[in-house]
């Protein structure tokens, strides 16, 4: 009969997990996601308390954990990946330091929490270490999805043709993107598919046109007419508007640009000709 008696507290040892934790007889378990550097960490908790939020910052080597208690005596294990948190940790409960046990391994912080204080409180876990050997992976934002303005003021060869963001030029062409185009959905579209076209070449032409006066004075002059017809889009106030004027300012201006050089080439070849 004693051996029997024995067997299941022989069992319960061996189980027991290597810090000794007080498993799940606080209550509630949760796991936390901490996204961070591109990389998503799972955190454990197990207490007698609610998690209501929680926040990482890896400048700071910085868990918060909120919380909400319906209990004086606060009971809680928090499991942290060391690759997330790890070194030496100091503790705050409400911003005031705290002393607050906790074990390490190779792989993870074992944290137990014990403190008082019924309702929201906040416990701050700061590390010494944070995300080592950890390769941050940042997010690239494709060129089709870019609406904001580039370094620059946005209307790069512009701003190197007239020299300034605040010339009356560049001022016009950011109002007619902003008050206008930027708008309508179908402006939008536009200014997408622009921006994909446009920042593919614009910075190293404007690059250029600060090293080579010459080709800055020949861009002025090609792009002075552009700019001059799109003055028209100030009389645009609807969508439409917008819509009937646009089209007709880019038919204009392909004239402009397309049209009469060819029309030039062919009077001369008709010339030679004869």
């Amino acid at each position: 009969m004693k051996v029997l008696f024995f067997i299941p507290l022989l069992l319960l040892l061996i189980i027991s997990p290597v810090f000794g934790q007080l498993s799940d007889r606080t209550g509630l378990l949760t796991r936390l996601d901490v996204d961070t550097s591109g990389h998503t960490f799972e955190v454990v908790t197990v207490s007698n308390f609610d998690i209501l939020d929680h926040e990482f910052n890896k400048n700071e080597k910085r868990l918060t954990i909120f919380i909400n208690s319906g209990l004086e005596d606060n009971l809680g294990e928090v499991t942290i990946p060391k690759n997330l948190l790890g070194g030496n940790f100091t503790f705050q409960i409400n911003d005031v330091e705290s002393i607050q046990e906790y074990k390490s391994n190779e792989r993870i912080s074992f944290v137990t929490l014990n403190f008082t204080g019924i309702g929201n409180n906040k416990i701050d876990i700061i590390g010494t270490d944070a995300l080592v050997g950890v390769k941050e992976i940042v997010e690239v934002v494709p060129n089709e999805k870019i609406t904001h303005e580039e370094p620059g003021g946005g209307c790069l060869i512009a701003t190197a043709t007239f020299g300034s963001e605040l010339a009356p030029q560049v001022q016009q062409l950011r109002e007619l993107r902003d008050d206008k185009l930027l708008q309508i959905e179908s402006g939008k579209s536009f200014m997408n598919s622009f921006n994909a076209f446009y920042y593919s070449f614009s910075p190293q032409m404007a690059d250029y046109q600060r090293e080579n006066p010459v080709f800055k004075e020949m861009v002025r002059i090609g792009i002075t007419p552009m700019i001059t017809t799109l003055s028209l889009m100030d009389f645009a106030e609807t969508e439409s508007e917008i819509l009937s004027i646009g089209v007709s300012l880019i038919i204009l201006n392909i004239g402009m640009y397309a049209g009469l050089p060819a029309i030039v080439i062919l009077g001369i070849r008709k010339k030679s000709i004869f």
